[in-house]
């Protein structure tokens, strides 16, 4: 069986399951849109041919924290493609439904396409092993059997993400530096809340996840990748006065 082929068609199926549950808190200024505008949107979605667009075929929901800074945690929306079986490209939301803002861009390789990386490179990438293991990182909308294949292939799988709209602390516009996002690597950095406040909106249990995911097979973390643990806080340096707060030593374990 081809698995991306069956992956996308049960993504696509079973996407407005998952879907649509989640508002983006972000207000932004603005006239509404005019009678012209709504026009040429409409021409343009009858017209336009939007292959890229279309190929994001899986959604998965997660959360991130800023390097440096595990106090700066939120949610994230990924849609996503698989260029190939070791490359898969995502754009970032901060909700699900059409007011949706975009948020950042995450790329995930293979652990095979990790180990080739050089040294200095694999500073800006995170694990998903524990993601995938602790059920926080699910698949809405697809079925049980279907999730449990999907998060195989995730778990030892690394991402890169940056984040170009803060929208944990922006809620009108993209101020500010792109930061450098981090995955979770263990139990008692993530906020219970936050999970908590998901799964009830999603209906999901990630306590139920995890111990359904016992069979995963994780392997080791390579070393190099979420360096953030061992002190190594990567940040691009500030382009405007508008600071995020992103490394702060005070608040790492």
């Amino acid at each position: 069986m081809n698995i991306s082929r069956y992956y996308a068609g049960l993504a696509l199926l079973f996407l407005a399951c998952g879907g649509d549950n989640t508002s983006s808190n972000v207000r932004s200024p603005g006239s509404e849109k005019s009678a012209k505008t709504k026009t040429l949107e409409a021409g343009a979605a009858t017209i336009q041919d939007k292959t890229p667009v279309r190929r994001l075929e899986i959604y998965l929901n997660g959360f991130h924290f800023y390097n440096g800074n595990l106090k700066g945690q939120m949610e994230a929306h990924h849609y996503c493609t698989k260029l190939n079986e070791d490359l898969t490209q995502c754009v970032i939301f901060d909700g699900n439904g059409k007011d949706a803002k975009l948020m950042g861009v995450e790329y995930i390789i293979s652990e095979k396409l990790f180990r080739t990386l050089p040294a200095d490179e694999k500073k800006l990438w995170h694990s998903h092993r524990y993601e995938v293991k602790s059920g926080t990182l699910i698949a809405p909308g697809l079925p049980e059997v279907a999730e449990h294949e999907l998060m195989e292939l995730t778990v030892n799988t690394y991402g890169k993400t940056w984040h170009t709209w803060h929208t944990d602390q922006n809620l009108t516009l993209p101020y500010g530096s792109p930061a450098l996002m981090m995955g979770f690597t263990r139990d008692g950095l993530i906020d219970p809340r936050i999970v908590k406040e998901r799964d009830q909106r999603f209906k999901v249990s990630s306590e139920e996840n995890r111990r359904k995911r016992s069979d995963i097979l994780a392997h080791p973390t390579v070393p190099g990748a979420d360096s953030w643990q061992t002190g190594e806080i990567i940040q691009l340096p500030p382009l405007t006065r508008h600071s995020h707060g992103e490394a702060r030593a005070d608040s790492l374990p």
